[in-house]
């Protein structure tokens, strides 16, 4: 019996490219566009697996994993994704991903990963594997010495989170894209060492940035 695999990237080539890819070795049981969707195919289909993306509309990929873990959702999740920054592998990880795979890596890596989830192990893209060790054992810095790495702006955008607001909505009340203003929350993510938009607001709060 083949594994469940259930997918998820807001770009349809590349769910399209990945079926393909893997519908001889998987039980391929749904597709998802957005983190919202990822998480609601997730709960109704319980996969054994989930690769996805972490760049999506509505939920990042590592906001939906947080999500599907509180939900008692134990399927394996690989992130197949354009980020090399070593940071974004250390969310996903402490988030409780199995493995972080890069785009451009050969179609035979994202096979193994999802076996190598699927046996109870975490896979790295070897590129990223040693900028991610380095990461996890490096010295831990202070609260005040990380939130004194924020530019202004990414200030402005965390206290509008802890507000409740949206990436979106913050982007409208600072006059700036929505796309900038995912962005700058993904860097105060990486900054201040946070796996989920719920951290992050946790954080603000308890360090009084509202």
């Amino acid at each position: 019996m083949k594994p469940s695999l259930l997918l998820a990237d807001d770009h349809p080539i590349v769910l399209d490219g990945l079926t393909g890819l893997l519908h001889e070795e998987f039980d391929l049981v749904g597709t998802a566009r957005d983190g919202r969707e990822l998480v609601d195919l997730a709960i109704r289909l319980r996969p054994d697996l989930i690769l996805t993306d972490i760049s999506m509309p509505l939920l990042n990929g590592i906001d939906a994993l947080a999500r599907l873990r509180a939900a008692g959702v134990d399927a394996r999740v690989v992130f197949l994704t354009m980020h090399v920054d070593a940071t974004y592998a250390g969310s996903a990880l402490r988030a409780g991903a199995s493995g972080y795979v890069l785009k451009h890596a050969a179609a035979r890596e994202v096979v193994q990963a999802l076996f190598e989830a699927l046996r109870g192990g975490i896979y790295l893209s070897s590129e990223i594997a040693s900028a991610v060790a380095a990461v996890q054992v490096a010295p831990c810095e202070s609260a005040s010495t990380r939130l004194g790495r924020l530019s202004l702006r990414q200030r402005e955008v965390l206290r509008l989170l802890a507000e409740g607001k949206s990436a979106k909505e913050a982007a409208a009340i600072l006059g700036i894209s929505p796309r900038t203003a995912e962005f700058h929350k993904y860097r105060i993510m990486e900054i201040l060492n946070l796996a989920t938009t719920a951290d992050l607001v946790t954080y603000a709060v308890r360090h009084g940035i509202r």
